[in-house]
């Protein structure tokens, strides 16, 4: 572990230092006496030399080689900040031309390896293939941990939002739990909201500052999208149980995988409960949703939320519109599974 730490600290400790003796460098006495030619230089080395260095370094590693493109924007930015602006030429040329090659190049590759994700899913589906987990897989391939929690969200928001609008196909073993909740109407009831307060905000805001008024309102109009791609991923992510797992799915607000073999109980239950440290509601709207299924465990279990987030849990209350169905099913599963010590 300490030897993995090392290995990694020399890796990123390499180009940040590197990027920082350009910093120094544009501060010293011989950058004010060669400035032009060394502007060059230094631009030259923070868009190309380092990036390209960086890459040597994690050519034989298992750090996604997606991370050079960061390190040039990384680049980038720097150069802006410390290249006098008369010096910036040769930066405005890769600002226009190779850094939306970049873009295109790391767009291409999350779209070709989303798509062969998904290509996978539907060769061996038992249920229906799911877009977001397939997004979140090809993130995690190309993209630190914590970078490609925040873009998988992100891009599943743009995706069941604006993109997805094929009515969802159940398999036998998927379960929808929005029909009956009252999910859909809260999330509407809060989109409306939204709208209401966003176009009396801008009203107001207008009297101060026009800028102000737009950004508010824009800002407005991303949360109106998170929300309405939120309720559409309602529908379109099903809880699913297959051979081994059950899949508990709330959108892509919330999720978790549970074995079949650690599951003690199931029952129907729309009861009060206690959320605590081994309880937890699938719905991130607690209190405000209702529930009518807890399945309780052997051991505890992991409540991916939000970007990510982790939170243990041994029982677990949600919501399914087929209450019975899917009691039924779970039960025999367990019995088809033998005890495991």
């Amino acid at each position: 572990m300490t030897t993995k730490i090392n290995g990694n600290v020399f890796i990123f400790g390499i180009p940040l230092l590197l990027i920082l003796s350009m910093v120094l460098l544009t501060k010293s006495k011989v950058f004010v006496d060669n400035s032009a030619t060394l502007s060059i230089a230094i631009i030259i080395d923070l868009l190309f030399t380092i990036p390209f260095v960086y890459f040597l370094l994690i050519k034989n590693k298992s750090i996604p080689k997606t991370t050079v493109a960061p390190l040039f924007i990384i680049g980038i930015v720097t150069a802006g900040f410390i290249i006098p602006q008369e010096h910036q030429t040769l930066l405005e040329w890769s600002k226009n031309w190779i850094f939306p090659l970049v873009e295109i190049a790391v767009a291409t590759f999350i779209f070709y390896k989303v798509r062969r994700t998904i290509k996978r899913f539907k060769e061996n589906a038992i249920v229906s293939p799911d877009i977001f987990s397939a997004i979140k897989e090809t993130c995690l391939e190309i993209l630190p941990k914590r970078v490609a929690g925040l873009l998988s969200m992100e891009l599943a928001v743009i995706y069941y939002g604006l993109i997805s609008w094929r009515k969802k196909e159940l398999y036998k073993n998927e379960f929808t739990y929005h029909k009956n909740s009252g999910t859909i109407g809260l999330f509407v009831a809060l989109i409306v909201i939204i709208t209401i307060e966003t176009y009396v905000l801008h009203i107001l805001l207008l009297k101060w500052s026009t800028i102000a008024a737009w950004i508010a309102t824009v800002l407005s109009i991303y949360t109106t999208l998170q929300i309405f791609g939120f309720l559409k991923s309602i529908t379109k992510r099903p809880i699913a149980i297959t051979e081994d797992l059950i899949h508990l799915r709330y959108g892509i607000l919330s999720e978790t995988a549970i074995k079949i073999c650690d599951i003690e109980s199931i029952e129907i239950s729309t009861k009060d409960i206690e959320i605590n440290h081994e309880t937890k509601k699938l719905s991130p709207l607690g209190e405000l949703e209702n529930h009518n299924l807890i399945i309780r465990l052997k051991k505890e279990h992991f409540l991916s939320g939000i970007y990510g987030l982790q939170k243990p849990f041994k029982n677990i209350a949600f919501y399914v519109d087929d209450k019975e169905k899917f009691k039924n099913l779970v039960e025999n599963s367990v019995k088809e599974r033998p005890i495991k010590p």
